[in-house]
């Protein structure tokens, strides 16, 4: 009966990972976190999930009703032979994997280290519940209550198999196979947080008594006014620092470089770096000093808006863009101008400096 109470609550996991990925997305979603899913350093925006190579065999038995002959447990392989052996592990380690099984739990990744978990765990327990609940119905009224079960759980596994990936989830190619799955891809938070307020998650809430339409409709207008307050933030500060800072410690440097230009052609000596490097700066500083208007208009053209859903879109489309097309040039000025003209310590100082 332990193994049947665990494959049960395994497979309305499952169908609830799969059914609601929206909801595990947007439970998730923040400006930060939009920086972080898919930056290979933790799991993609993509909603899958990972059981290891001995459960998902097993499912696959029940599927085929076909008995499961558990495989020896693979050694692992030290390359020291002094040292004794031990079993592989089964289970996720690589950290992929944004809901992944390991060992005796199942991990939710996603959440961003400055995110409250409330949020995360409102949904999980939501959707999970939803599913028992609707196994109960089903077999509290059955008449042979194990081919009921064996049914239900094997019906599971074939319609929500989808949801199961035990692949690299940093690999382009999972991206082309989500899409083939049917999978979602919800990259940004503007992008996440409508399905909250879907007629069919609105419904889901209140049938589990959890959050009224009014809650959910509340809710997801403060997080969309929240996400477009903090980008709005994070590119007021962005022009700041580009007008105060960069773009005068570049035009100091490039200051620099054309008086050395200047004296060293007066007596005749070469000038193929400073030449070079002057065009580079000036060329960047151009760049530059461009997309720093764009976002500043653009910036402007926000702050008419007075409706929270067309800020958060047009941020999404529009300004997030824009810090990008700031940034690049900006990045490749801190690469050529020199330590002593350079506001800020630098990502090599950053990463490298003892000091």
């Amino acid at each position: 009966m332990k193994t049947h109470n665990f494959l049960v609550f395994l497979a309305a996991i499952i169908k609830a990972v799969d059914e609601h990925q929206d909801l595990l997305r947007l439970s998730v979603a923040t400006a930060g976190n939009d920086h972080r899913l898919g930056a290979n350093e933790a799991p993609p925006a993509i909603i899958s999930i990972f059981l290891g190579d001995e459960l998902t065999a097993v499912l696959k038995a029940i599927e085929e009703d076909k008995p499961y002959d558990g495989k020896e447990k693979e050694l692992m392989k030290i390359g020291a032979t002094v040292l004794p052996k031990f079993p592989k592990d089964s289970t996720d380690r690589n950290r992929t994997s944004p809901f992944a099984f390991t060992g005796n739990k199942f991990e939710f990744r996603m959440p961003g280290s400055n995110s409250s978990i409330a949020g995360c765990n409102i949904v999980l327990n939501t959707v999970i519940a939803d599913e028992i609940e609707k196994f109960a119905n089903i077999l509290e009224v059955a008449d042979d209550f194990d081919t009921t079960l064996h049914a239900l759980i094997k019906d599971t596994i074939k319609n929500h198999k989808r949801i199961i990936f035990n692949g690299n989830g940093y690999d382009d190619s999972w991206v082309k196979e989500a899409e083939s799955r049917g999978l979602l891809n919800l990259k940004t938070t503007p992008d996440a947080l409508p399905y909250f307020k879907t007629d069919e998650n609105i419904a889901l809430f209140e049938r589990q008594k959890v959050l009224s339409k009014e809650e959910v409709e509340s809710r997801y207008e403060i997080l969309m006014d929240e996400y477009e307050k903090q980008i709005n933030i994070e590119a007021l500060t962005m022009l700041d620092i580009a007008k105060k800072d960069i773009l005068p410690a570049a035009s100091k440097f490039s200051k620099e470089l054309t008086d050395t230009i200047a004296n060293k052609k007066a007596i005749g000596i070469d000038l193929t770096y400073e030449l070079e490097t002057a065009k580079k700066v000036s060329e960047y500083l151009t760049e530059a000093y461009q997309a720093m208007m764009t976002l500043e208009n653009d910036v402007k053209k926000l702050h008419e808006i007075d409706d929270f859903e067309k800020s958060a879109f047009y941020v999404r489309d529009f300004i997030i863009q824009d810090m990008a097309s700031l940034r690049k040039p900006c990045d490749e000025l801190e690469v050529i101008t020199s330590n002593s003209d350079w506001p800020f310590p630098t990502y090599g100082k950053l990463l490298f400096g003892i000091q």
